[in-house]
């Protein structure tokens, strides 16, 4: 095992590591988030959109997304039985690699260390500004809740990612424009940038 090993993971599979299922879970709610096929519904939950055109590759997403018949909590999500073993599939790529023990298929000391090195070599984005979807989903599978809380608050605060004095705390719900964080108010199609912060459309719900 060595670094391009773990950084050939998938951010879903390095939030699996990080975090556990409710990490990877988190990753695959916003990369669903960033192609227009869900959104927040009632306050701490998620809900499908919709969009029948939206095209969903990754398994984990595609579970998540055809459990939501209905509005679910992401912790609702992460024991949904087809959630649980879209997860469980997901461990077979790090295990694979050698980065889980083979009994009880937990992370390795060594995976626990490349993982806080690649959080070392990738820290939070400063700026939305020109940020793909890749490097965004990155940063949400290695520093977790700072990631959201700087790329998705309104997002994240709405569908119960995050918690509302984290987010007060960074001041982003009082001093961003509701229509600011393109990652928050529309599907992504090339990245954070498209318009820049504060571009866009008029204001209203997710």
């Amino acid at each position: 095992m060595d670094d391009v090993t773990v950084d050939r993971l998938r951010p879903h599979e390095i939030a699996l590591l990080r975090g556990g299922a409710r990490a990877a879970v988190t990753v695959a709610l916003v990369g669903l988030h960033l192609r227009g096929a869900l959104e927040a519904g009632l306050p701490g939950t998620v809900r499908a959109s919709g969009s029948a055109a939206v095209a969903v590759p990754d398994p984990l997403e595609r579970a998540v997304l055809g459990c939501l018949r209905e509005p679910l909590s992401p912790r609702e999500l992460v024991r949904h039985p087809d959630v649980r073993v879209a997860t469980a599939e997901l461990l077979l790529g790090p295990a694979g690699a050698g980065l889980l023990g083979p009994r009880l298929l937990r992370p390795t000391r060594e995976a626990r260390r490349r993982v806080r090195e690649l959080r070392e070599r990738h820290p939070v984005p400063r700026t939305r500004h020109g940020l793909p979807d890749d490097a965004g989903l990155l940063a949400v599978a290695l520093h977790g809740e700072t990631a959201l809380v700087a790329l998705v608050p309104r997002f994240a605060l709405r569908a119960g990612l995050t918690r509302r004095a984290r987010v007060a705390d960074r001041g982003m719900l009082r001093h961003t424009p509701r229509n600011a964080d393109r990652w928050d108010r529309t599907p992504l199609r090339g990245g954070f940038d498209g318009g820049g912060d504060g571009g866009g459309g008029g204001g209203g719900g997710d």
